[in-house]
């Protein structure tokens, strides 16, 4: 069998990145050819002789990321439909590519997104947040498209599935659930050093991952509620800091003594180990990788229904909000850990428990049994046609005879 998987990154540490190549690297191991259509592959993956890059280099120089996602588009089915021969099962990620898909994989949903009451940009709230408006309202029109001419839809939560079909699907369409992976062991088996990050020895400790350019993840919320905690309670913050609005945030709310911003984090087990709880009330989320990777740390969680992953925390291992954007509940939520701390440790166990069932080779090997189904029946469909194109030669003998039975009978 073989395999073309189209995504922008293939590789360790990125979100949609990992998962495809935690699925390359599983599919390599069941001796299944891989074609990487991508603009980077991690090294250790070209290294594999069943492997093959199909490069797709975009020039930074395109002004927008929205313009530089159409380039990838039309020169990733350019090749795709040139080389359709050369691969059995086609894996797409969302609108990745104008090529009709056998899998297509929802990381995210730009209607459901649009559609949520969160959702805080508008044409006339000044440039860029008009630019976030169109970059959505595009990108909604153009997943529908790819979802629709998917043969699978694999969602990664059944948040993400419904959304999928809300948009409105045709009867070919088929919708599954295979949720994201997670190193249960790597993040298990870490040891905390707070001293690593420079992080109060006696504080009680949030931790906090995300994009913190963007309002969506929500950060601003959390700040707010750690405004009403005492002043024990600081949290770390860890994701890219150039031009976020965060750390002002915390000096005008006069908590910026209590708030750590770590900037990018390579070492994030050690850092989970090192905090006592992980609070992520994303205003919008398909499913939270660094959510599953808190829990398999042995984290309890303050999370919001919002936030995809919300539907499979238990209140055995975290707590979710039904507002993300009410700071005083949340602080609520977040005193309440911070005074339990036998419970909070119980939590920590049944988190770690829930996360064990979602290890990178059960998704994996769900991806791996789909595509050996879509493989197979495109083979019987393959057969059904060869078939189909031989019988002409003895059909039209076997017609022309009954027609002039039935001739012969009438005289």
């Amino acid at each position: 069998m073989r395999v073309a998987i189209v995504t922008h990154v293939v590789r360790h540490n990125d979100g949609q990145g990992r998962v495809n190549h935690e699925i390359a690297r599983a599919a390599l191991d069941e001796n299944i050819a891989v074609t990487l259509v991508a603009s980077h592959v991690a090294p250790e993956l070209l290294a594999h002789p069943k492997v093959r890059w199909v490069p797709m280099k975009i020039g930074r120089w395109w002004p927008t990321n929205l313009l530089r996602q159409q380039v990838f588009a039309l020169k990733s089915a350019l090749w795709l439909r040139t080389h359709r021969r050369e691969y059995d099962v086609l894996h797409v990620n969302g609108f990745i590519t104008w090529m009709p898909a056998d899998v297509n994989t929802a990381h995210f949903v730009h209607s459901g997104w649009f559609g949520s009451k969160y959702y805080p940009f508008g044409l006339t709230k000044g440039v860029w947040s008009a630019y976030q408006f169109v970059y959505t309202r595009v990108n909604a029109s153009l997943e529908r498209w790819a979802y629709r001419r998917s043969r699978v839809i694999t969602a990664v939560s059944q948040k993400v599935a419904d959304e999928i079909r809300a948009i409105g699907l045709t009867p070919r369409n088929r919708v599954d659930v295979i949720y994201n992976g997670v190193d249960t062991q790597g993040f298990a088996a870490a040891q905390g050093d707070r001293a690593k990050f420079n992080l109060p020895a006696e504080a009680f400790l949030l931790l906090f991952v995300g994009d913190l350019r963007t309002p969506r993840k929500n950060l601003g919320t959390v700040l707010e509620a750690l405004r009403h905690l005492p002043d024990h309670v600081h949290i770390a913050v860890a994701g890219y800091l150039p031009g976020s609005p965060y750390p002002e945030q915390a000096r005008a709310l006069g908590i910026a003594d209590r708030v750590h911003f770590l900037g990018l984090v390579k070492e994030m087990p050690v850092l989970m180990h090192s905090v006592d709880a992980f609070v992520f009330p994303s205003r919008y989320e398909a499913m939270s990788l660094s959510l599953l990777e808190a829990m398999a740390a042995g984290l309890p969680v303050v999370t919001a229904r919002t936030a995809g992953g919300a539907e499979i925390i238990t209140p055995e291992c975290g707590i979710v909000l039904d507002d993300p954007d009410d700071p005083k509940a949340l602080a609520g939520a977040i005193a309440w850990l911070a005074e339990s701390g036998d419970t909070r440790r119980a939590m920590g166990v049944a988190a770690n428990e829930l996360a064990t069932g979602f290890g990178w080779a059960r998704m994996a090997a769900q991806y791996i049994a789909l595509y050996r189904q879509l493989a197979g029946q495109q083979e019987g469909r393959q057969r059904i046609g060869a078939a189909v194109d031989a019988e002409p030669q003895a059909q039209p003998q076997s017609l022309a005879a009954n027609v002039l039975a039935g001739h012969k009978g009438a005289e």
